[in-house]
């Protein structure tokens, strides 16, 4: 069994944005550190939270690597190929595609739909065998897992059978043996919860991303492939169970079984369809046998969440309703050559529901203290301020995921640093009228000590106020800041940084009154560290002009040296050889 999930978030990768909480259909998300996991007790395995993440850090465990190490081994190893490979790889004859999986070392290619077909007798049978029952599909493990989890009251009705494909493995099982090896491919990232549940059934599950992966790797072109006679499927090719990947399907092959009334057949597809068809069936006593034909994805199995191509359902639709077929046309009765019977157990969350004392206290630390408080707007992730607050209550979220809050947290903790702050703090629009200011400020433009309030001038031109407003229209039209600005002010000398909040629409001013003792022996030592600065930068500037000048001085002296000490040599040799001939 592998290790990872079969859904997993890469933790580098989340950026809190919370679209996974939102459009995750049982909330199986947990917050954490501000960015989210997988809650795998509550996961239906849908693929929802991988398709929609904007920046891919949710995964799907790639169990290539696996694949390819078993193909390798001396046991043969069979494919169990989901019928949505007729959508997947319409464009491309069986043969071709037959003869491309073997090319990767698969010792034969059989079709998930010969295990639909044996589900479909099986369910006729129980049909008619038990009147008056309601009887839920057990055909998707996506919905079987949702059922089990979310609605486990209703376990009870699932059809106690294998899915389609694990049907298949035991069929496949009988016919080569034990300890054959087997790899379902499809569209489905739920068939590696199967997987990972059953290994002495399945081996593993591919996705048809992963097979397009495989295919790249080992550069094989199913186009120019050249099929053999024997490349066709085992151990035989599928007649009506390939219409299970649409909605209707299951129901049709079903039909094919047993006479029962249309009546006591209905489909519903896509986890939201499913969840409002299944509200109420707990108390539901059906007068005649009523089956329900349940798939998690729209549309069917043809848009799972791992087909390259989601959307064109109806063209999906009519591929599969086209490549169908029955012996001689007609519909013929299948017996049951199999035991798959697998009762399905329920697996309710394990928690106590919040009491109304403790949603209250937790809404309460958010800043939720009345319904008015309630905004609902679903920042969070979830429906409601209640339902996050549930989340809060089962530590599966945190409290930094509400946007009003967070937002009124930045305002109070912003107010509290302008009020705070001894240097004045003016913010304006772009009519130069005031949005915020703080004591310091009026006590600068009134002359005492926080005579006004501050609500008294919010709203009022700064060119009222204060003779330089120019220098704010100055920012606010071009977005140069001014720093570090003298201006005199009527008796004092005024320090000021007019800086751009949001460009030609806000700007906002830091001021001193530099005349003030305090401040001017904060000026002096700014000032007298900027002139140690400079000087400091001049001396080093200084020093290096000196170092390089001593530099090229003593690389020119050192080149004078070389060259008299190589004349010298020269003329001394010149004097010993005339000498000789002397």
């Amino acid at each position: 069994m592998a290790s990872l999930p079969p859904i997993y978030t890469e933790k580098h990768e989340c950026q809190d944005c919370y679209k996974c909480v939102r459009q995750c259909p049982v909330k199986a998300i947990k917050v954490q550190d501000a960015y989210a996991t997988i809650v795998p007790e509550m996961c239906v395995y849908c693929g929802h939270c991988v398709a929609v993440c904007p920046n891919a850090a949710k995964h799907v465990r790639n169990d290539l690597a696996r694949a390819r190490h078993l193909v390798r081994l001396p046991q043969r190893v069979f494919v169990s190929l989901a019928p949505s490979w007729l959508t997947e790889f319409g464009s491309v004859p069986v043969a071709h595609l037959i003869a491309a999986l073997k090319k990767l070392g698969f010792a034969g290619v059989s079709e998930t739909a010969l295990g639909a077909q044996q589900v479909s007798a099986h369910v006729a049978r129980a049909l008619q065998e038990e009147p008056s029952r309601l009887l839920l599909s057990s055909a998707c493990p996506t919905v079987v897992a949702y059922i089990q989890k979310h609605r486990s009251q209703l376990a009870v009705s699932v059809t106690g059978l294998f899915s389609p494909l694990l049907a298949h493995c035991r069929m496949l099982r009988r016919q080569y043996g034990q300890s054959i090896g087997i790899v379902f491919i499809g569209p489905c990232i739920a068939k590696k919860i199967e997987a990972d549940d059953n290994p002495a059934l399945l081996d593993m599950a591919l996705t048809f991303e992963d097979l397009r992966h495989w295919l790249a790797a080992e550069r094989i072109d199913l186009s120019t492939l050249v099929p053999g006679a024997d490349d066709v499927f085992v151990p035989q090719g599928a007649e009506e169970g390939v219409l299970y990947p649409v909605d209707g399907g299951m129901i049709a092959g079903i039909q094919a079984h047993c006479a029962v009334d249309n009546g006591a057949f209905m489909s519903f597809s896509g986890l939201a369809a499913v969840e409002k068809a299944l509200d109420g069936l707990e108390d539901m006593d059906p007068r005649q046998s009523l089956f329900l034909e349940l798939l998690a994805c729209e549309g069917g199995c043809i848009n799972g969440p791992k087909v390259s191509r989601q959307g064109s359902t109806v063209a999906k639709r009519h591929r599969i309703l086209h490549h169908a077929r029955f012996p001689d046309g007609q519909a013929v009765p299948r017996q049951p050559e199999i035991d798959i019977s697998c009762p399905v157990i329920p697996l309710p969350l394990d928690h106590t529901p919040p009491t109304e004392t403790q949603i209250s206290e937790v809404l309460r630390s958010i800043g939720k203290r009345s319904l008015e408080d309630e905004l609902n707007c679903g920042g969070c992730g979830y429906d409601s301020c209640r339902e996050f607050g549930k989340a809060l209550i089962a530590d599966r979220a945190e409290r930094a995921m509400c946007v009003s809050w967070m937002r009124q947290l930045a305002f109070k903790k912003a107010n509290v640093l302008i009020h705070k702050m001894p240097s004045a703090v003016v913010i304006v629009d772009s009519d130069l009228r005031v949005l915020e200011c703080n004591e310091a400020f009026l006590s600068i433009i009134s002359h005492q000590d926080a005579a006004i309030l501050p609500a008294a001038v919010e709203g009022v031109s700064l060119a009222v106020l204060l003779p330089f407003a120019n220098l704010f229209a100055s920012v606010l039209k071009n977005g140069m800041d001014i720093i570090d600005r003298d201006i005199r002010f009527l008796d004092t000398i005024l320090h000021l940084s007019i800086f751009t909040i949001e460009p030609h629409t806000v700007v906002g001013a830091i001021i001193q009154d530099i005349t003030r003792p305090a401040v001017q022996k904060e000026q002096v030592v700014k000032r007298a560290r900027e002139v140690i600065r400079k000087n400091l930068a001049t001396v080093q500037k200084i020093a290096y002009l000196l170092g390089e000048n001593a530099a090229e001085s003593e690389v020119t002296l050192n080149s004078i040296i070389e060259s008299f000490t190589a004349a010298q040599m020269n003329e001394d040799e010149e004097d010993n050889e005339g000498g000789a001939h002397g």
